[in-house]
């Protein structure tokens, strides 16, 4: 006699990666600002920031990177290297990833010639060329357009310039469910004194996601505790497991983020 499982199906979550191109951040010469707005742009359509990477420009490096990035995640997106310098060679990878021709798109090449004008030199053209085929991303803020190619999302680096172009994108991305978030801290008890029980307390609700957060506030320590997932009945229930906790240990149990120099 057979039997079928009743156990519904689970749905894999909507994932993406972020890939910062360019020697200039990985020097230092060059702070990045772009990932931090991804990552919570990209929580609030439902979409769990992965991986992030910075690489060099470096052609292979590019090519493989993209390749191993698009067919792992829902999302890759990256930023840098499609101005109008020699080291600006992130367009022309991208289309060797994908094997298309790399040339001059037509609507990149009429967008710059409206907006340069007897300006549009050789350099500034070199914005114009795409992979063969690809959908332009649009730049309100400098006009050279970014562009797609399947999964993939090439953006400028100049963060201005990567928010309007991410801005301009996040409407047609098919996000995941919603994840949820909700902060129990205490001040006075250190994240050393409850990492056992901490422990736990994860395992017990192995659902969702606890990040634990040492900080240090007018020279006392304490943790702030951050619970993520899916179901807030689930989100509360490991809330109310920490409360616990942190009385046991001899604090006191906030509902709220509490604002202290990180320890980590």
């Amino acid at each position: 006699m057979s039997t079928q499982s009743t156990t519904a199906p689970t749905t894999a979550p909507t994932t993406a990666c972020v890939l910062v191109i360019g020697n200039e951040v990985l020097s230092g010469r060059t702070q990045d600002a772009n990932i931090n707005y991804l990552a919570s742009e990209l929580t609030k359509l439902g979409i769990q920031l992965a991986e992030c990477r910075i690489i060099r420009d470096i052609e292979d490096e590019i090519v493989n990177t993209v390749n191993q990035c698009r067919a792992k995640y829902t999302y890759v997106f990256t930023t840098g290297g499609i101005g109008s310098t020699h080291d600006d060679i992130t367009a022309q990878s991208v289309a060797k990833a994908f094997g298309l021709e790399f040339g001059i798109n037509p609507e990149a090449e009429r967008i710059l010639l409206a907006h340069y004008g007897d300006k549009a030199n050789e350099s500034r053209m070199r914005m114009a060329m795409t992979p063969v085929g690809a959908h332009l991303i649009d730049n309100p803020v400098s006009t050279a357009p970014g562009f797609r190619v399947e999964n993939v999302y090439v953006m400028a680096g100049v963060p201005v310039i990567a928010r309007a172009m991410f801005d301009g994108v996040k409407g047609t991305l098919a996000g995941g469910k919603m994840m949820v978030s909700k902060t129990v801290s205490t001040i006075g008890v250190s994240e050393g004194m409850i990492a056992v029980e901490l422990g736990d307390v994860a395992k017990a609700h192995a659902d969702v996601d606890i990040g634990s957060y040492p900080f240090l506030k007018m020279g006392k320590f304490g943790t702030n505790l951050v619970v993520r997932g899916e179901n807030m009945n689930l989100v509360e229930a490991a809330c109310a497991d920490l409360r616990a906790m942190i009385t046991a240990a001899g604090g006191e149990p906030l509902d709220e983020e509490i604002e202290g120099d990180e320890l980590k």
